[in-house]
């Protein structure tokens, strides 16, 4: 009987211990303690990377909780992330959430960076963003695209640089370089020979150089006296010459006036010369000197007064006289 008892006891001690054995294996597999309360966060993320269940959740380092679970959305874009973050141990709501690795191959973890401290605390069940992971793989095929467009635009220089040697750099146009190398050393050679010559023009005709520079000096001067003279006079004769210029105005008005008259037949003048009688009178005047100037230049003097022919005073236009008679008539 004692030695039934005993196992019965023994037994039992070995089912506690296996029971409570397994119960902190449940505990340590999520991840919690019994020891500890907790509060869940659900994260969303575009991608989680290597982050697996039971992953740590550390703020500034220590760890407040762990990761309970992942579920991926019904649309594939975004995943979930559970959080057990201990009671203890408050999130505020301007906390960043990020997921991070432990060294280069090591394993992915929650880091929760707080920023300001704002209230309110995140309760249960509150949901936040989560920034993904650093991708080394997505980087390296970044870079993947970047070295091919890098390789394309290497081929595409060097294709551009073969176009300019067949196109600008050929033998014709380094020839035609060659010759303008040659010219402008020409000409900076032929340049400096100029500038030698000056040079020399100055050294030799310094004296008349200066004595050119101390005319023109001079000239200026004068310029500059004959300039205030001017101003001068134009300041002390200022009215005198206003009153000349209304002058000139006034006359020019007053001929002006004359003219216009003239032409309208206004006043003695106008009326005399818009008299047709008296232009009559004045050409037939006109005409008769004509006559008489023409005889005296033909006959002379004493031929005109005394030749048969002398036509008498009218009205006519001229016209020639005879030549003068013979001895014999």
């Amino acid at each position: 009987m004692e030695s039934r008892g005993v196992e019965t006891k023994v037994g039992l001690f070995v089912f506690i211990g296996l029971a409570l054995l397994a119960i902190l294996l449940i505990q340590f597999s999520k991840g919690t303690s019994l020891l500890h309360g907790t509060y869940t966060l659900r994260l969303h993320a575009e991608n989680v990377g290597g982050l697996k269940p039971r992953a740590a959740v550390l703020l500034a380092g220590v760890q407040v909780g762990s990761v309970s679970g992942i579920q991926l959305a019904p649309d594939g874009k975004s995943v979930t992330i559970y959080l057990k973050i201990y009671n203890e141990y408050p999130i505020y709501h301007d906390a960043r959430f990020v997921i991070e690795q432990s060294g280069f191959l090591g394993d992915q973890y929650v880091s929760i960076i707080a920023v300001s401290n704002l209230p309110p605390v995140l309760t249960n069940n509150a949901e936040v963003y989560c920034q993904p992971p650093f991708n080394l793989q997505e980087v390296a095929r970044s870079a993947a695209g970047f070295v091919n467009r890098i390789d394309e635009t290497a081929r595409k220089l060097d294709a551009s640089v073969t176009e300019l040697r067949a196109k600008v750099l050929n033998q014709r146009t380094m020839t035609n370089f060659a010759l303008v190398v040659d010219n402008m050393r020409t000409f900076s050679e032929q340049a400096l020979d100029t500038v030698n010559d000056i040079n020399r023009l100055i050294a030799t005709n310094g004296e008349q150089v200066n004595l050119a520079v101390s005319n023109v000096l001079y000239f200026s001067q004068q310029l500059t006296h004959l300039a205030d003279a001017a101003g001068g006079l134009m300041a002390t004769n200022g009215p005198a010459i206003n009153t000349a210029v209304k002058n000139v105005e006034s006359s020019t008005e007053t001929l002006k006036q004359l003219m216009t008259n003239l032409q309208s037949g206004q006043g003695p003048v106008g009326v005399l010369l818009h008299d047709e009688q008296l232009a009559a009178n004045l050409q037939a005047i006109a005409n008769n000197l004509a006559v008489a100037t023409s005889n005296l230049n033909r006959l002379g003097l004493w031929g005109f007064l005394w030749h048969k022919g002398m036509p008498p005073a009218t009205n006519a236009p001229p016209r020639a006289l005879l030549p003068p008679r013979a001895a014999s008539e």
